[in-house]
């Protein structure tokens, strides 16, 4: 496996764009993005949890429902949730793709990001239509990734190659999110795409994988959103056998789809509304892998946690609480704890006691951009990662003025 340019437009076949039709009142800012493949596609996602769902979510059900699509279309400014018209105007806007491409709108997944509330205009987007069309290109998943920000300070990009069954297969994709993001299904918005030739059952498969091991294994702040979405389409335009039952093909696929899936899944974490560092908590030794990731999720979302990394404040009594009440079955009495960065590591916690460290030492490994915690919990050998930030002031004061 090789990390390559090109994000979602990486992959043969795919092309993007992006611009500003207006929906935000910002014109500097992108609102309104395109991702089109030149020929039919497997599609495969997995959505929010929350009972409150964006409208996207339901029109993207129903027009993937086969396991067919050709092009995602999303705005950003307006979330399209809990407004009277929204599977209306979720529906006009995979008219609007479908007319300027030639496609049929069950072949366009649609999705939305911004304000929760007020009902989204589909007259800009209409109108801006045969610009987003006619800026369309294999280099355009930059334009896109940046469209599709609200509150990100940077657009969020990866790619991978993989060889399977001696084709050069790429796997590309970007995401958005920096709030309301919690482990309980897609966390945020992505769009990822692959030549891959494989069918829509394994693609889903790989889709549920990949989305359990990245993320769902990222907290910023504990709020789920609704209109959480992780979409992948993958058009066969590599060559290879296609993929249709499990195996050493399907193995290769689903390790790259989690490579791009985790990458995205730390710039999330790395740019959360006010955070100043990414916080890497993994857990060794765990018995399974539902106790490692139960551990890993509950300390990377606690907030005396993540307030106490913000303070550069070494205290691993808030990681042992946080495993505490994380609902596994574990020996306290068996837990160590270390820090570590590029600085070095500081254990911190050993058989389930405070150590006499080094608080010194302990300061200068967490007070780097960005740090683990390891937990080892001496029961097993499964591992599992999550990821966060730390919480700060301006957490706060981004989400005070949010709707301003």
């Amino acid at each position: 496996m090789e990390f390559i340019e090109g994000g979602v437009t990486a992959a043969q076949g795919f092309s993007a764009s992006g611009l500003h039709c207006g929906i935000r009142k910002n014109k500097t800012k992108p609102d309104l993005a395109l991702i089109v493949s030149d020929r039919d596609c497997s599609a495969g996602a997995v959505y929010t949890q929350n009972l409150v769902k964006g409208a996207p979510i339901t029109v993207t059900k129903e027009n993937i429902a086969d396991g067919r699509a050709r092009a995602v279309i999303c705005n950003s400014g307006i979330a399209n949730t809990c407004a009277p018209d929204g599977i209306e105007k979720a529906r006009e806007m995979c008219r609007i793709a479908a007319d300027a491409l030639d496609l049929s709108p069950a072949d366009v997944a649609v999705a939305s990001t911004g304000v929760i509330g007020p009902s989204l205009p589909t007259e800009p987007i209409r109108a801006a239509a045969p610009a987003l069309k006619e800026a369309l290109s294999t280099e355009g998943s930059r334009m896109a990734a940046t469209a599709i920000m609200t509150t990100d300070t940077f657009p969020k990009e990866a790619a991978v190659k993989v060889m399977i069954g001696g084709k050069e297969v790429k796997i590309g994709g970007i995401a958005k999110g920096s709030g309301m993001i919690h482990p309980n299904m897609a966390t945020m918005l992505s769009f990822v795409t692959s030549d891959c030739a494989i069918s829509p059952n394994m693609l889903q498969k790989a889709v549920k994988l990949a989305a359990d091991n990245t993320y769902n294994m990222i907290s910023v702040d504990g709020d789920t959103s609704t209109n959480d979405t992780f979409l992948a389409l993958a058009n066969g335009a590599a060559g290879n056998q296609e993929i249709t039952e499990e195996g050493e093909d399907f193995e290769t696929f689903a390790a790259g789809l989690e490579a791009v899936g985790r990458e995205l899944s730390k710039m999330l974490a790395r740019d959360g509304e006010g955070a100043t560092k990414l916080l890497t908590v993994r857990v060794n030794g765990a018995r399974d892998m539902e106790t490692a990731r139960r551990v890993a999720r509950s300390v990377s979302s606690s907030s005396l946690f993540k307030s106490a990394m913000f303070g550069n404040d070494a205290n691993p009594g808030r990681i042992l609480c946080a495993i505490g009440y994380a609902g596994a079955a574990v020996d306290v009495e068996k837990i160590d704890v270390t820090f570590r960065s590029a600085k070095g590591s500081e254990l911190v916690c050993q058989a389930g006691a405070v150590m006499n460290f080094s608080e010194e030492h302990a300061l200068e490994v967490i007070s780097q951009p960005e740090m683990e915690t390891v937990i080892d919990l001496h029961m097993g050998d499964v591992s599992a990662e999550a990821y966060g930030c730390d919480l700060t002031y301006d957490y706060v004061k981004i989400n005070a003025d949010y709707r301003s």
